[in-house]
């Protein structure tokens, strides 16, 4: 990767120039690679923050020479942290963070090596462009109050377009002046404080997230949005007449994977056939570039942010039913034994010959549904439940880890207010379509692993001995007897601890404690594995519509099929796979903490009209300040130390327990609860014990 080669030689090069042109020649003739190539890609490392230039000439590889990359933790106190990505955080005192704010990406330089946690932001390599907030007045003057109070400043606000209205919702574009001193100016009203629609519309935007496509973008997508034409079709493997069908939710907008099945002499022959998005979404294109931005869909309890404008994720990419549409297709021949012996990965042409959800399928995997559309592909239906049976055993019997932690539904009026919460449905006909991805992308991931083209894999690496030791520590106290620690820690070993615990009153909530402890789930250009999946191979190949991830695969696979990765464009592949790789990543994380804050706001919206309400709850968490419990609806809140029953309590964190001498409360405790407040500001919705 050119990228890496020029850092090695950066870091094994104590290199000086007093231009920088001297240096680009100098790398273009090391690297053999044109001066043009060389000067963008260095350009590049700097503008990321990978090369800092300590003094005129002098260029150092991040991190090197006691300065390091990272992103910057403000504090209500003006102190800062910067997260790099170590276990302890660097301290920035407050007279060092030199106009840094919250979630800038900044290049701190370190003390010393004797005082190495303590440091100085010597640059702002990437600052955070917006905030959100409310407008206030102080005498004559405009000020924007964040909502992040990791800001502990008011914004002043310069004369724009929109006029601020004090109590209003906005987002403002900030300006940094070089002393580091901070204005904004109103780009977007997002409505009054009080309105619970604008509290999400503001937390949305806390995150960096739109509805709206840039003009150009939305225009380019709708003159791409035409019926499939024969020269498309052309080379394809031709799979219209073939009884294919979409399985999706009820409320599912675009359908990027329809599946058929038959029957052969020694077993099944399964399709997962995918919408060919690298088709129409070209490398480079405006619609490229604002799919790698957002990296994926983000899925709200009113709306859904898709990653590609509608005419592209509900149109011509999406395989609605009756329409011929372009896929890429992974055809396995599976053994009665639930073994993949053949395959091919092909570009296609399928014709959905029906949009079928969930709940019908279900319907006729339980011998009803016979007044639904999914009746008439009955046959259909049955044989994959039958395959999917045996491939659900088979993972189980690999060790692959089944954490049941249901997601919350919420349910609307016709005004678009929440009016019930309660725990998603997830029966076989989910299980089935889950099965059926997770062995295609197992398939895709293990093929191009062999053939060690750069490819993008989804990967889960093992949990930390410190984190499996406190779930042990955890499930003793809740008197489970658990097997001993192995130093090589296996999911069969995790799943042994899940079957122990299973239809236990805290099954659950212990699923949730086992989870935390697990790694993230991330994207990467090297294989490692899933834990989680017990699998040597896994990618995410099955959804280009809604993940970049999905999306930059299938390119790589075109390009295989059409015999157009060369040696030459290995280097472009391993450097886009791993750019590819980490803001896939990157953008996962964003979108799943808006969707957390979003879903806590309309929980907390639902039961602030509960006040004195009594509830059935569980313990889901113990820390020294409190209990966090759970309702059946999925609503938590906190019960505060000083509202439980007097008593001298100790919390014992490795058991989570708070232990007194009367009184004891550990996870999985059933408790009577009474709401005493709920606040749609916080989103903090809080309890005491019933007596």
């Amino acid at each position: 990767m050119l990228s890496e080669r020029i850092k090695e030689i950066l870091s094994k090069e104590s290199l000086v120039y007093s231009k920088p042109d001297s240096l680009f020649l100098f790398l273009s003739t090391a690297l053999g690679k044109k001066y043009q190539t060389i000067q963008t890609e260095f350009k590049k490392l700097l503008n990321f923050g990978d090369i800092y230039e300590i003094r005129k000439g002098k260029f150092i590889v991040i991190p090197s020479h006691g300065y390091v990359k990272g992103k910057f933790m403000g504090s209500t106190k003006g102190f800062g942290f910067c997260d790099v990505g170590l276990e302890e955080d660097i301290f920035i005192p407050g007279n060092r963070i030199n106009g840094a704010i919250d979630g800038d990406i900044v290049i701190v330089k370190l003390f010393s090596k004797d005082n190495g946690h303590d440091g100085e932001v010597v640059k702002i390599v990437k600052p955070t462009k917006t905030v959100v907030g409310r407008v206030i007045k102080i005498s004559k003057n405009f000020f924007v109050e964040p909502d992040n109070n990791k800001i502990p400043f008011k914004i002043p606000l310069i004369k724009s377009k929109l006029l601020p209205q004090i109590n209003q919702k906005v987002v403002v574009r900030l300006m940094r002046k070089p002393s580091g001193k901070i204005s904004g100016e109103v780009i977007e009203s997002l409505g009054s404080c009080d309105d619970v629609k604008s509290l999400e519309l503001s937390l949305i935007r806390e995150h960096n997230l739109y509805e709206e496509f840039p003009e150009e973008v939305e225009k380019f997508a709708e003159e791409l949005n035409i019926p499939v034409t024969e020269i498309q079709k052309r080379g394809r493997l031709n799979l219209t007449d073939e009884i294919t069908f979409t399985i999706d939710g009820e409320d599912a907008k675009d359908f990027d994977d329809a599946v058929s099945i038959k029957k052969i002499s020694d077993g099944y022959e399964l399709g997962v056939h995918i919408a060919d998005v690298g088709e129409f979404v070209k490398f480079g294109s405006k619609l490229d570039e604002v799919a790698f931005e957002r990296g994926n869909s983000t899925y709200f309890p009113t709306s859904v942010l898709p990653m590609l404008p509608v005419p592209i994720s509900n149109g011509i990419c999406s395989l609605n039913e009756n329409e011929d549409r372009l896929t890429l297709s992974c055809i396995m021949r599976i053994n009665n034994e639930g073994v993949v012996k053949d395959y091919q990965i092909k570009e296609s042409v399928i014709n959905s010959k029906a949009r079928l959800t969930y709940t019908d399928v279900y319907q006729v995997i339980l011998g009803k549904g016979k007044d639904t559309k999914a009746y008439k592909f009955k046959s259909q239906i049955l044989l994959m439940n039958e395959l999917s049976k045996i491939l659900e055993k088979n993972r189980l019997l690999r060790g692959a880890l089944d954490l049941d932690i249901p997601e919350s539904q919420f349910i609307f009026d016709e005004k678009g207010y929440v009016i019930g919460v309660q725990k998603r449905e997830r029966n076989d006909a989910h299980k089935l379509i889950e099965e059926f991805m997770v062995i295609a992308n197992e398939t895709v991931a293990k093929h191009f692993c062999k053939l060690k083209v750069p490819f993008v894999y989804r990967i889960h690496e093992r949990p930390t001995m410190e984190k499996m030791k406190n779930v042990l520590e955890f499930l003793k106290g809740l008197g489970v007897a658990c097997p001993a620690l192995q130093k090589n820690i296996t999911s069969s070993y995790v799943k042994k601890l899940l079957d122990l615990i299973k239809n236990k009153p805290y099954e659950e909530v212990a699923n949730k404690i086992i989870l935390r402890s697990l790694q993230k789930a991330v994207y990467k250009n090297q294989n490692l594995g899933h834990f989680g999946l017990a699998l040597e191979f896994y990618c995410h190949f099955t959804s280009p519509i809604r993940r970049y991830s999905d999306l930059t695969i299938h390119r790589i696979i075109k390009d295989y099929l059409h015999n157009d990765i060369n040696s030459e464009k290995l280097d472009d592949l391993e450097q886009f796979t791993f750019e590819s790789s980490q803001q896939s990543s990157e953008t996962e994380r964003n979108s799943e903490k808006a969707e957390r804050e979003v879903d806590d706001l309309w929980k907390a919206y639902l039961m602030k009209d509960k006040i004195g309400q009594v509830f059935d709850a569980i313990v889901t968490s113990v820390t020294n300040y409190g209990l966090f419990v759970g309702l059946e609806n999925s609503v938590e809140g906190l019960v505060k130390l000083e509202d439980l029953p007097t008593d001298g309590y100790l919390f014992f964190e490795r058991s989570l327990e708070l232990k007194g001498q009367k009184h004891t409360f550990k996870i999985g405790d059933k408790l009577k609860v009474k709401l005493i407040s709920s606040n749609i500001f916080t989103r903090k919705v809080d309890f005491v014990l019933e007596k």
